[in-house]
């Protein structure tokens, strides 16, 4: 699960990186189906870093892997 996560990050890492931030792995919960990440770079402290998490990559996620049912980041 771990690999289909990390090259579902992959998808949105382009976008973050041409802003100057990007995405990492940190845990994935089978039981809950909680993805943990950490946003990095510019995205740290960014105003909009809620939203990039919410409707960039949790509904990424979500859509190529119906397991994930939510994205946190620590």
């Amino acid at each position: 699960m771990e690999e289909k996560i990390k090259k579902a990050l992959d998808k949105v890492r382009p976008a973050m990186q041409a802003d100057g931030g990007d995405v990492a792995f940190v845990a994935w919960n089978d039981e809950t189906g909680v993805l943990q990440v950490q946003l990095l770079g510019m995205c740290v402290g960014c105003p909009m870093a809620q939203f990039t998490l919410k409707e960039g990559i949790e509904k990424t996620i979500r859509e190529a892997i119906p397991e994930v049912k939510e994205v946190v980041q620590v």
